[in-house]
């Protein structure tokens, strides 16, 4: 399952030290809604090597995180290292060979 993933929890969960897949979106996003199944299922083959998470940028305090990496479309996908360096930005609806291949970049 996707984490919950929100400013109060950021720096838990990249603190870590996986890497980590932050997939910001919002209720109202038609094209994050086709991506959701995806993020959850990678979130299932990735576990315990890769923290995957959703962050909704509507939910309050959220948006400091947003604009930390400069979320302006959704939905978008940051690709963070081990050590919570940004290596990869994906905006827009994303297939899963796609989104398994940024992934296999951070392992």
């Amino acid at each position: 399952m996707a984490l919950h993933i929100t400013s109060a929890n950021y720096n838990e969960i990249v603190g870590q030290g996986r890497p980590t897949v932050i997939d910001f979106w919002a209720t109202w996003c038609g094209p994050c809604k086709r991506l959701a199944p995806t993020i959850e299922e990678l979130a299932t083959e990735y576990a315990g090597r890769v923290n995957i998470g959703k962050c909704d940028v509507e939910e309050d305090g959220n948006d400091d995180l947003a604009m930390q990496f400069q979320v302006s479309s959704i939905p978008c996908l940051i690709f963070l290292d081990g050590q919570g360096q940004l290596v990869q930005r994906l905006v827009g609806l994303q297939s899963k060979p796609a989104l398994q291949q940024a992934i296999e970049k951070l392992l």
